[in-house]
């Protein structure tokens, strides 16, 4: 099956959020080319930035789960072509 290359951008406003946010991202492990968090502190929110290549229905189905959890807001962007 043909894989795209995203990058998936998640802020997390809720703290109690976060370990959904890592177990849904565990699921979906082995698409997961690399990934940076940030904890703004002063705002109380985390950036997370994750670098996925895999099926556009498997990154869809990530990006809907973790869109689906309270407090989290996410985006995915397309590479063109790869």
């Amino acid at each position: 099956m043909e894989t795209r290359v995203a990058v998936i951008g998640i802020i997390v406003e809720d703290p109690g959020s976060a370990e959904k946010v890592n177990s849904v991202l565990h699921e979906h492990s082995s698409a997961i080319i690399g990934r940076m968090g940030i904890p703004y502190r002063q705002k109380g929110i985390s950036i997370i930035s994750i670098a996925v290549d895999a099926p556009q229905d498997e990154i869809s189905a990530l990006s809907g789960k973790l869109g689906r959890i309270g407090g989290v807001s996410v985006k995915a962007a397309y590479a063109k072509g790869y």
